[in-house]
């Protein structure tokens, strides 16, 4: 039994033998029969597990089969079968005492009765504690541990997780050891604290997977810190992962929580119809088992999916719903600002207030998303009010979550983690909206978007583990393209790229950022815009806004729908490709009707410099296209924010630097060029520590190399040099960014855009990091054709003009459309 409970891998193939060996002796056999369903039952082998543990209930007597009892409540409780266990260790509470008493409140636990949970908990800790049983002690620390996560009571419920972990590592429990870790990653994920869960959890896999314990809870684990920044794709994966391998370990009870997650994925990436598809599924499986506090939650999914897709809600005792929810506190605030929205549907005003009355409690206290949903229903209750009143309360709300992310060192968390700002910063765009001035629009539209530019710089601190992943992936990759271009076998080299990029994102996910924090919005009156004019593009509703300012004065206007404008969007880069290829006036002549439609719904008759904000398929519009942009100096920014903060940077020493990859027509050549206009050196062969190097010291550089953006990882989104890729996490590190950075290779001024019009990919990253203007194209063109258009450019960054104007008079020059724009300010 000891082994079973320590090593519980090594017992399953001597368990046979040993019951084998124990026939005609029922006590020995029944003792053999327990360890081995014991140990079934800790390595996933659930059903197995209940056909030994009976066995050893039927031929056990006394104490020996009270054991075996409790074991297969254990069993039981896994399989969903709540009531059967309940029914089972009931009979071994009589015998046992306060071991049976601790795993009675795991029943009651997964069936929803916390309070009577914690009061068995309580009772069997102090017998315990009394008798000296560290075992029993240690599982009943553990199973409180959670307990009190659920109850937001976190420093209670790390004190008796790390109380537990010294009991098991005093009992050489290692597997339980890294159950206990899979727990601390729970708690501290519920805190909000990502960087400790992450550790936590990583720590728990390797300990669990080494021992051959069961890893479903961890990826569950996983999946709900992954969905709470935001990363829904991937928390979608491991939740899948999840319930195929509670599945296929016959563990029912958790198949239909983690269903629950999928449909937390869903309703964050607007799925409504498979958000409700898998809340039902759950709510029917939750029935089935008797987890009626479950089932509300399901139930409460069920109706938000409904709401959000502006479906019939009905529910027939929602008292009966917040009162089966309680002791999830977020799960009650969630549920009465939805029965709060289901009352203004039916104009039942009174009940809609005082949903929202209880719900704004959660503003005071707890983890910061619990008091940001508190701060939402404290701005639509003061939508009642008065419009100023609702966009204080929402502005606290957005500040409670910008501090909080803060803290996170990596760039993907740090941009995936708006997501979760998205209903905040959507109703205080929407009072804005109903308040007809055009300042509180401005106002919030910057609040809505690129959050990330809105903290200070943050740069991860440096990490020895991750410094010596990033020239493994180098040197790999290297090594990859050599390989295909040899045509020889390269499917390891392929599965070592996969690992070791896996390795750097998760590492860099550990990382705290160590400076930065949320800084305000710049207000209109603070824009020293000279004679440019600003356009602010608003996306609400399927429709887009545009707001300028010209000579101080705001004015909004409306645009037309998302679908009209992108339709005439997706013709621009196909135009432009076939044009490098091989000019055709057709397509010549497409272009340039697209361009003028374009030029018309997009922005105002105002022939000056234009400093342009775009969002969603605005970021990808070759500007210089459009006829009222030639020759004229645009620049674009992801928020006005970000231009305000680059345009009001102390100038640095103009210093140049030039570098080029290889497989690249015409980089060499045009990197010389570009040497020879600023008198600089041309390094041969350059390598990423030698282009690291420059663009931590010089004030403009210059890259001639092919660049990749990675729509599906972009922060692996890369240069190619002569040793390998040079990807974001190298940018990332840097102390100091250039001034100003021209990219010229494919596309890499395009970014990945994310919730919130986050930005992900090289030229985001360059601008978080400090640098003021980056010229880069946002449409794939010939490589070889940049080499004038580039040379147009350097001669005039020579002769001291800015960025965006050296930019709009050598595309003007050269009297050729491409997709080259300058990004900042």
């Amino acid at each position: 039994m000891r082994l079973a409970d320590v090593d519980p891998a090594r017992v399953l193939p001597l368990a046979p033998l040993v019951v084998g060996d124990a026939s005609g002796d029922a006590a020995a056999q029944a003792l053999a029969e327990q360890a081995w369903g014991y140990a079934l039952a800790q390595t996933g082998q659930v059903s197995e597990a209940v056909t030994h543990l009976r066995r050893a209930v039927r031929l056990g007597v006394g104490k020996a089969a009270a054991e075996s009892r409790m074991k297969l409540a254990f069993a039981l409780v896994q399989q969903g079968r709540a009531a059967s266990a309940l029914r089972e260790v009931d009979l071994a509470v009589p015998v046992l005492g306060a071991r049976a008493r601790g795993q009675r409140a795991v029943i009651l636990y997964h069936l929803g009765h916390l309070d009577d949970a914690f009061a068995d908990y309580q009772s069997a800790e102090r017998a315990l504690r009394r008798s000296g049983d560290r075992l029993a002690l240690q599982r009943i620390l553990v199973n409180r541990g959670i307990l009190q996560a659920e109850r937001l009571n976190f420093a209670a419920a790390v004190k008796d997780l790390l109380e537990a972990e010294r009991l098991a590592r005093e009992l050489g429990r290692d597997l339980v050891v890294g159950i206990i870790a899979e727990n601390l990653g729970f708690v501290e994920s519920r805190r909000g604290d990502v960087p400790a869960a992450l550790a936590h959890l990583d720590r728990a896999e390797e300990i669990i997977a080494h021992h051959g314990g069961q890893l479903a809870p961890v990826l569950e684990d996983r999946a709900e810190l992954l969905l709470s920044v935001g990363l829904v794709g991937e928390a979608r994966e491991h939740a899948s992962q999840a319930i195929s391998a509670f599945r296929a370990e016959g563990r029912q009870l958790k198949v239909p929580e983690t269903r629950l997650l999928l449909a937390d994925a869903a309703l964050l990436a607007s799925d409504w119809a498979a958000a409700g598809k898998y809340a039902r599924a759950a709510l029917a499986q939750f029935t089935r088992q008797g987890r009626h506090h479950h089932a509300a939650l399901a139930r409460a999914t069920v109706l938000r999916a409904a709401l959000s897709a502006g479906k019939p809600c009905r529910i027939s005792d929602p008292d009966a719903m917040i009162a089966a929810l309680a002791g999830r506190p977020a799960a009650v605030v969630q549920a009465h600002i939805d029965l709060a929205l289901v009352a203004e549907r039916r104009r039942q005003e009174a009940r809609a207030v005082s949903h929202l009355g209880i719900a704004s409690r959660a503003r005071s206290g707890g983890p910061a998303t619990l008091r940001a949903r508190g701060w939402y229903a404290e701005a639509l209750l003061r939508q009642r009010t008065g419009p100023r009143s609702a966009l204080a309360a929402a502005r606290r709300g957005l500040r409670v979550l910008d501090e909080n992310h803060a803290a996170l060192g990596a760039g993907d968390l740090r941009a995936h983690s708006a997501l979760h700002r998205a209903d905040l910063a959507s109703l205080g765009l929407r009072v804005a909206l109903g308040t007809g001035r055009a300042a509180d629009v401005f106002e919030w539209a910057e609040r809505g978007r690129a959050s990330r530019f809105l903290h200070r710089s943050v740069r991860p601190p440096d990490d020895p583990e991750l410094a010596s992943l990033l020239p493994q992936l180098r040197a790999t990759v290297a090594e990859l393209e050599l390989a295909r271009a040899e045509g020889r076998p390269a499917v390891k080299l392929e599965h070592r790229q996969v690992d070791l990029e896996r390795r750097i994102k998760n590492r860099s996910r550990l990382l705290r950022a160590t400076a930065g924090g949320p800084a305000e919005p710049v207000r209109p009156s603070e824009l020293d815009l000279g004679d440019r004019v600003l356009v602010q593009f608003i996306e609400i509703d399927g429709c887009l806004l545009a707001l300028t300012i010209v000579d101080g004065r705001l004015t909004l206007r409306g645009i037309g729908t998302v679908a009209e404008v992108s339709g005439l969007l997706e013709r621009v880069p196909f135009a432009l490709r076939h044009l490098a290829k091989r000019p055709r006036p057709d397509v010549r002549k497409l272009l340039h009707a697209t361009a003028a439609k374009l030029d018309e719904l997009l922005l105002p008759r105002a022939d000056r410099p234009l400093v342009v904000v775009p969002t969603g398929v605005l970021h990808d519009v070759p500007w210089s296209t459009l006829p009222s942009c030639r020759g004229k100096p645009v620049v674009v920014s992801p928020s006005a924010t970000l231009w305000h903060t680059a345009a009001n940077r102390p100038a640095r020493a103009r210093t140049f630097a030039v570098a080029s990859g290889p497989g690249l027509p015409g980089a060499e050549e045009e990197a010389r060029a570009v040497a020879d206009i600023h008198q600089t050196a041309n390094p041969p062969d350059a390598t990423v520590d030698e282009v690291l190097k420059i663009l931590g010291t010089a004030g403009t550089v210059h890259l001639a190399a092919h660049g990749r953006l990675n729509p599906d990882n972009p922060l692996f989104s890369a240069l190619s040099l002569h040793d390998g890729p040079l990807v974001v996490y190298d940018v990332q590190r840097l102390d100091q960014v250039p001034e100003t950075v021209i990219m010229a290779a494919c596309d890499v001024g395009r970014s990945v855009v994310v919730a919130g019009n986050e930005l992900l990919g090289l030229a985001a990253t360059f601008l978080e990091r400090g640098a003021s203007q980056l010229i880069a194209s946002v449409v794939p063109v010939p490589d070889a054709a940049t080499k004038e258009l580039m040379i147009a450019v350097h001669r005039r960054l020579r002769d001291n003009l800015p960025p965006a104007r050296a930019l709009a008079e050598a595309q003007e020059e050269l009297g050729e459309p491409n997709g080259f724009v300058c990004v900042g300010a």
